[in-house]
């Protein structure tokens, strides 16, 4: 199989236009064409993890960190990155990641965050705007069901967990051809009037192009009457963070030894408690301090992320209780949340689990 039938799969779970601005998400190293022996999964690309990928027979690296972020001017083994890239080249392995993009989306990281805690009624944070848009486009009676079903198979009509979603309304359509025209109905100089139905189906704005020219490509017009909403408002299910609910409140003490227990972490880092449980929490993989006034406005007990700062714990201000739990630590779980995900998918080839443990924080 070849790699590029994987990152399809990947791509359409945590679309690259999720991606932050700053991010180096996608293909780093390696030929889409190139086929595939296994796959293995991991947090970093290190040069370890490289050698470990050799050693277990597998050809494909996917990271959820990009080892390159920005552009790299020499390549001499001066510092790991470097030395990565050189070995995944040198031995012909491909470095695939998958990074904010899958921040972004319910179910990837901080979902399987929400899911080791076991929160319940999970959802996003931060909504992102702007990922939806309306289409619609005027199509003769006759040919709607065509143009219809080649907007879907390009990726039109989805609403959370329903497809093929749209809407149609009949009505009458009225042109003239001018000379020069092809016409697939009608003649040169003369007015026609005929059935037409007007259909609306919603989009992820990254699909746009894909959408539109699958629907020109169905269409029997040359000129296809048609346009584009953009800026519909959020979509529940993409955003940045997550919050959720325990089935029972549980004391703060006994919260943070659970946290310590699913994470392995060694300690906590946070500020003062207040009352006596927590039973909101909110969680953002990573370094998610940006998120503070979101979690507090969602009436979380609780925000667990991590990269936070000694002057931001003050920002916290006695409304939450703000904790950082190391960000290996955070993101952990999303080594087996890729391979379980490439896994339910394919099964020609092996897909497994590092056993590099990359994190270059150690508690003493």
């Amino acid at each position: 199989m070849k790699l590029t039938e994987l990152i399809n799969h990947l791509e359409k779970w945590a679309p690259p236009a999720l991606q932050e601005s700053y991010d180096n998400s996608g293909l780093i190293v390696g030929n889409r064409d190139m086929e595939i022996k296994g796959v293995l999964c991991c947090l970093d690309s290190t040069p370890e993890v490289v050698q470990e990928a050799l050693a277990k027979g597998a050809n494909v690296i996917v990271a959820h960190h990009p080892i390159v972020f920005s552009g790299m001017k020499r390549f001499n083994g001066s510092n790991y990155i470097q030395r990565t890239v050189e070995l995944a080249i040198k031995h012909d392995v491909a470095i695939y990641a998958i990074h904010t993009n899958l921040d972004h989306v319910l179910s990837g990281v901080n979902g399987r965050i929400a899911q080791v805690l076991g929160l319940q009624q999970p959802h996003i944070l931060r909504p992102k705007q702007n990922t939806m848009c309306q289409i619609v486009v005027y199509s003769p009676r006759e040919h709607t069901q065509k143009v219809s079903e080649a907007m879907f198979q390009a990726g039109a009509g989805h609403v959370g967990q329903y497809d093929q979603c749209s809407f149609e309304l009949t009505g009458r359509g009225a042109f003239r051809p001018l000379e020069g025209a092809n016409p697939s109905s009608g003649n040169v100089g003369r007015r026609s009037v005929m059935e037409e139905d007007r259909l609306e189906v919603i989009a992820h704005t990254w699909n746009l192009p894909r959408i539109l020219a699958a629907m020109r490509e169905a269409h029997p017009y040359e000129e296809v009457a048609h346009f584009v909403v953009n800026h519909m408002g959020p979509e529940n299910g993409l955003g940045s963070g997550l919050v959720g609910d325990l089935a029972e409140p549980i004391a703060v003490d006994a919260f943070f030894d659970l946290v310590k227990e699913k994470f392995g972490v060694p300690l906590i880092r946070h500020t003062a408690h207040f009352g006596n449980s927590i039973r909101r929490i909110a969680v953002c993989g990573g370094s998610g301090f940006f998120l503070l006034e979101d979690a507090v406005k969602s009436g979380a007990d609780i925000f667990l992320t991590s990269d936070i700062k000694y002057h931001e714990f003050f920002d916290a201000d006695g409304r939450i209780i703000l904790a950082d739990i190391g960000h290996f630590e955070s993101e952990q779980h999303t080594i087996q949340l890729l391979v379980d995900h490439i896994r339910q998918k394919f099964t020609t080839f092996a897909t497994q689990l590092t056993g590099v443990r990359t994190n270059p924080v150690h508690y003493y």
